[in-house]
């Protein structure tokens, strides 16, 4: 898919964003370690995505009252791939490290392209394979301790980068004929409502009982939630979902950072060697291939790929 042309963000600029929205969203695994240690985690995403909206919408009201109904619509679709999304991801932290949740959820950078090749109905080329491959063997020597089978909590998350894939493609094609803005602003919004509906559903609603949990809470509202969820649409929209999951490959690299300082996780040889393929098969799987094609019309789209 070629950039996007228009007004918004430059390639250089939208990249730069991406990356520091990358970095935010790897902190957001030691939050939800922290914060779910009080909360449930349906309670924590309505409390979350709550307070975000709440706050965007405060200071993007003005602008919210241009809001059309396909905006809503298609803020609708992603609210619910979020609420997928969390909803596996912070049932998984539980029983996992929050090192292991940052890199099982970057498997969605391989899962993009994936993904993209199915809609295209293009066949997966020789670098993605690759990428795949060398992915899966670092997730085995991560999450496989002596058995073939993944534990409970890192096949949640494995599940929840799925659904972070399909968040990624939706944000690139739902994004392109809507205000990015409004789009990232009403997707917390409907999380937010996902989430209170699961909390009142499965769970006992409950409040964190201490600041340290307030803190966690706060963060990934401001920070992961009301920054990054609102700029990562307007972002993206100057770039292409490949390249946008290849950016999205920092999340790990800043969560066990986090982790390592903040709570104290490490992870043996093993679990290090694992990481380091899984961060490698993401970048080959990403990393755009050099095609003869690429000065050509794509057949699909009609632009430059």
């Amino acid at each position: 898919m070629a950039q996007r042309q228009g007004k918004g963000l430059g390639r250089g600029a939208a990249d730069a964003l991406l990356a520091v929205i990358a970095c935010a969203w790897g902190s957001s695994y030691l939050l939800m370690k922290v914060g779910t240690g009080a909360v449930p985690p349906f309670s924590l995403i309505a409390l979350r995505f709550g307070i975000a909206f709440v706050v965007v919408a405060a200071i993007f009201s003005r602008r919210l009252a241009k809001t059309r109904v396909s905006t809503l619509v298609r803020a609708a679709v992603l609210g619910a791939l979020m609420f997928a999304l969390f909803g596996f991801l912070m049932t998984g932290i539980v029983q996992t490290s929050a090192s292991n949740a940052g890199f099982l959820t970057s498997l969605a950078v391989v899962f993009v392209p994936v993904i993209n090749a199915v809609v295209r109905r293009r066949a997966p080329g020789a670098r993605m394979t690759a990428g795949v491959a060398v992915t899966l063997l670092g997730i085995a020597l991560l999450s496989l301790h002596g058995s073939l089978t993944l534990s409970p909590g890192d096949a949640l998350c494995v599940m929840g980068s799925i659904f972070y894939a399909l968040f990624i493609v939706a944000t690139d094609r739902l994004s392109a004929k809507e205000d990015p803005l409004l789009l990232g602003v009403w997707q917390l919004g409907f999380a937010a409502l996902f989430g209170l509906v699961a909390t009142n559903l499965f769970e006992a609603p409950a409040l964190p009982a201490d600041p340290v949990h307030w803190g966690a809470v706060l963060g990934l509202a401001l920070v992961c939630s009301a920054f990054g969820f609102v700029a990562q649409p307007v972002a993206q929209r100057a770039t292409t979902a490949e390249h946008a999951a290849l950016l999205f490959a920092l999340e790990p690299v800043s969560s066990a950072v986090l982790a390592f300082v903040f709570l104290g996780e490490t992870l043996d040889a093993r679990g290090m060697l694992g990481a380091v393929l899984v961060i490698a098969g993401v970048l080959v799987a990403s990393l755009p291939a050099r095609r003869r094609s690429a000065i050509s019309p794509s057949p699909e789209t009609g632009v430059r790929a």
